[in-house]
């Protein structure tokens, strides 16, 4: 396995990053024990969650693990703070009070005494200062709780402002930026992937199957098949993110991974891995069936020609699907033809 820096940082990580955000809701602890063991097996060294994933519980599975195993050193974790945690008015956001404490709640959850990387699961500097999100952070980190920070799904300004005043202030600095990114919602290739290549954050797209949009997953008519997040809630965020037009183009994907010898997924997924500036997508299986198909991409390089034929389906830098929609800053209507 070909392993990518995290950033600028010296830190190597795998091409693929696990996502665990599923663990003790659609994925069984038992479940989810197999897919980290085959994970590490193979070579994967970073695991994605947050505190806010199932109540807590995707943490507390991910810490039984690997105390249980003795594997702690074997991966690195990646966790997040930003989403309510608790029914009070200072169990959300990224205030000095809530990061403190919820780094603290995290560490128990995954029982370790570090986070190797932190990261703001939203942006809320149009609330709180970043100054006080980033001295909280610096802190953690001078702690020796936290060893890297990032972000996640902050438009490309708000980054820049971070590592401005990072550098003014002598702060620890974001290392990464975690966007929504996939065939269907290209968004981030505007702005926010260039800022990360000019200033050398790392790139860790989550959704790169467009919650399956990209995997054949859904029919044509945008409908949600039986067991999938969008039909577990018609109206809540993920169902927001499905429409027919996602699904066509998944559907033509299919046609073209059949002339690459390749599954729909393993197409988008390969797709962007081997995008400019991305670093290690964050993929979420659900079975070991899924993850096996998902790791044999690992090896496999996306040439220009292959790059070309995606581009036909869906141009750099457009959307036809929407998953900024809990963004709380990227306003634009996405039209379902």
């Amino acid at each position: 396995m070909e392993y990518r820096y995290l950033g600028r940082t010296g830190v190597r990580v795998s091409p693929l990053t696990l996502g665990c955000g599923n663990y003790g809701d659609m994925t069984s602890e038992e479940t989810a024990q197999g897919l980290m063991q085959a994970a590490i097996d193979h070579g994967v060294n970073l695991l994605d969650t947050g505190d806010s994933y199932v109540g807590g519980e995707s943490e507390r599975i991910i810490g039984r693990f690997l105390k249980a195993t003795g594997q702690r050193d074997r991966v690195l974790i990646a966790t997040k703070v930003f989403y309510p945690t608790g029914d009070g008015p200072n169990d959300q956001g990224l205030s000095r009070y809530h990061i403190l404490r919820s780094c603290d709640e995290s560490l128990r959850r995954l029982q370790t005494d570090r986070i190797d990387l932190y990261m703001c699961h939203r942006s809320a500097s149009l609330i709180t200062p970043i100054e006080e999100t980033l001295a909280a952070m610096n802190d953690l980190v001078r702690q020796g709780k936290v060893c890297y920070i990032g972000c996640t799904t902050y438009p490309a300004w708000q980054v820049m402002e971070a590592l401005m005043v990072s550098q003014r202030f002598g702060y620890a600095r974001f290392v990464v930026e975690s966007p929504p990114y996939n065939l269907l919602d290209r968004r981030a290739e505007n702005e926010r992937i260039p800022l990360c290549q000019k200033y050398g954050l790392g790139v860790m797209p989550w959704s790169p199957l467009a919650m399956g949009m990209l995997a054949g997953r859904y029919p044509a008519d945008g409908s949600f098949p039986s067991g999938s997040r969008a039909a577990k809630n018609p109206t809540g965020i993920y169902a927001q993110r499905v429409n027919r037009k996602g699904a066509q183009i998944g559907g033509r994907l299919a046609e073209l991974a059949l002339t690459y010898g390749l599954t729909a997924g393993q197409l988008a997924l390969l797709w962007v891995k081997d995008q400019p500036g991305v670093t290690s997508p964050i993929v979420g299986p659900r079975t070991p069936e899924q993850l096996q198909e998902m790791l044999k991409v690992v090896d496999l390089r996306a040439d220009d020609e292959l790059r070309a034929a995606c581009d036909a389906l869906n141009p750099p830098g457009t959307a036809v699907a929407n998953f900024h929609n809990t963004s709380g800053w990227l306003k634009t209507r996405i039209e379902d033809e």
